[in-house]
């Protein structure tokens, strides 16, 4: 892992085990019902581990708490600011895109903005989220295609789109030119509900 990734490493590593230790659950108990091995558990906690955005989700789950949380630390203020190249890298594409949360709000319902690059040829799928789930797309650079279900839609530049995230969907770039885009991503109740199985931005 680079610095860039070692330091966000550490960081959800330290978050996941306060989370759990303010739970009072033992790394079985987290490990079980997040459907992880104890082993990797134990990575993550050490920062010796780069999750998937799955893994991560499945453990936030289990700890009923969003994301976001585990991929910053709280802050007792009513501004929060991410700096360019500050925001959480969650995934990165088999070409050199990549994923990155830059901002998200707290409480029951969560939203996350991300900014998101697909290189030529990336492709990444997502299993289904929590029941309610909305996905917003703008297209700020290039073409992408988004599937969601059984539909598969071409977004140009500067299109944009509000799907269900609580289906199987993709985002993909089939072209030959750089694509970006903001996703907004809106997760209700996720405090009071699990994702079970399906996860995955």
């Amino acid at each position: 892992m680079d610095d860039g990734t070692g330091e966000l490493a550490s960081a959800i590593g330290a978050r996941v085990k306060h989370e759990r230790t303010q739970r009072r659950l033992t790394l079985d108990q987290l490990a079980d019902g997040a459907g992880v091995s104890r082993r990797m558990l134990i990575n993550i906690e050490q920062g010796a581990a780069n999750p998937s955005v799955g893994t991560l989700l499945k453990i936030s789950d289990t700890l009923g708490v969003g994301l976001p949380t585990l991929v910053e630390s709280p802050r007792e203020k009513s501004v929060s600011i991410t700096r360019s190249g500050d925001g959480a890298i969650l995934w990165t594409g088999a070409q050199g895109g990549r994923g990155e949360m830059v901002a998200s709000t707290e409480g029951a319902d969560v939203v996350e903005l991300w900014d998101w690059t697909l290189e030529p040829g990336d492709r990444h799928d997502s299993d289904a989220h929590a029941s309610g789930t909305r996905e917003l797309i703008h297209v700020q650079q290039g073409t992408i295609q988004v599937t969601s279900g059984t539909q598969t839609i071409t977004l140009n530049e500067r299109d944009a789109i509000s799907f269900p995230g609580d289906v199987a969907h993709s985002y993909i770039n089939s072209s030959e030119q750089q694509a970006r885009f903001a996703l907004t991503v809106f997760d209700p109740g996720v405090q009071s509900q699990s994702r079970g199985k399906n996860t995955g931005v």
